[in-house]
């Protein structure tokens, strides 16, 4: 597998995880069912895409990127202060949106940069990039 294929991955795989790190955070706030089951079905959706790149590192040696530790922290530090003060459907989905935009933003740059990737790896990213426009698009429906 050729350096673009792994950055792709590794980039993919770390979105997966903030994704899912931001998905976990809000759950203690959720009180509507309907949303709570959207974001535990979006969430399998990143597990399951995420588990396909950490099989893939793992398969041609290389090692996983974890999001910024630092970066990480302030994130969960904000939006716990937001929740906090409003933690209703609107402002839930408001966070899980922009979430979704920095995603398609991000994994998308990485695609136009590793345009060596192999194939199956870009399929992963597309998917991917789809799976953040859709729950987006489902979340449009709380604000």
């Amino acid at each position: 597998m050729n350096q673009d294929s792994i950055e792709l991955l590794k980039q993919c795989n770390s979105g997966c995880k903030n994704g899912t790190n931001s998905m976990e955070q809000v759950m203690d706030y959720v009180k509507d069912d309907k949303l709570e089951k959207l974001i535990n079905d979006y969430n399998k959706k990143h597990v399951k895409i995420g588990d396909e790149c950490h099989k893939l590192l793992n398969e041609n040696g290389a090692e996983e990127k974890d999001p910024n530790a630092i970066v990480m922290k302030m994130a969960e530090l904000g939006t716990d202060v937001k929740l906090m003060m409003n933690d209703d459907a609107y402002r839930i989905a408001e966070l899980l949106i922009d979430g979704c935009v920095m995603g398609i933003k991000t994994i998308s740059k990485y695609i136009n940069r590793c345009s060596k990737a192999d194939s199956e790896v870009k399929d992963i990213a597309y998917e991917l990039v789809c799976v953040e426009q859709d729950f987006m698009n489902e979340l449009l429906a709380y604000i």
